[in-house]
C-alpha cells in the first residue's frame, strides 16, 4: 500500500491514538502543520479509500483507526527505500552515512550493539 508523506503524518496521529474524530486529527495536527481542516479531512477520506483506516459511525461524527500496524508500514517503506536506492542491501546504506558524515557517536555505538548482538545470536 503506498501511502503519501503526508498521508503518513496522519496515520501517526492515528498510531498514537485511536479511534479519533476528525476534529480531534485536527486538533492533533494544529500546532504540528499549518493544513486546514479540508485538507486534513482529504487524506482522512485518502487513507479510508486505500483501506489504511477504518471509519466507525459514533452518532453524527466517524472515529477513525488505522487498519495497518505502523510496523508493517515502517518495514515496507524502509525495504522499498533499500531495493530502490542501494539494491536490497543494508550495508552500503550506512556506508553511504558513514561517508557523508551523518552518523553521531550514539549512532555508531547503536550499530556496534546491533552487530554484536546479531554476532551472539549466530553462534
Amino acid at each position: 500500500m503506498q501511502v503519501s508523506e503526508a498521508e503518513s503524518v496522519v496515520l501517526d496521529v492515528l498510531w498514537r491514538s485511536h479511534p479519533l474524530g476528525a476534529d480531534e486529527v485536527v486538533a492533533a495536527l494544529a500546532n504540528q502543520r499549518d493544513w486546514q481542516e479540508a485538507t486534513i479531512k482529504t487524506l482522512l477520506n485518502r487513507l479510508l479509500n486505500k483501506g489504511a483506516i477504518s471509519a466507525a459511525r459514533d452518532g453524527r461524527r466517524y472515529l477513525y483507526s488505522p487498519l495497518i500496524k505502523r510496523e508493517d508500514w515502517v518495514l515496507e517503506e524502509s525495504t522499498g527505500l533499500l531495493k530502490r536506492l542501494f539494491d536490497g542491501r543494508v550495508a552500503p546504506l550506512v556506508a553511504h552515512f558513514s561517508a557523508h558524515r551523518k552518523l553521531s557517536k550514539k549512532d555508531i555505538a547503536e550499530l556496534r550493539t546491533l552487530l554484536e548482538g546479531m554476532d551472539d545470536d549466530q553462534s
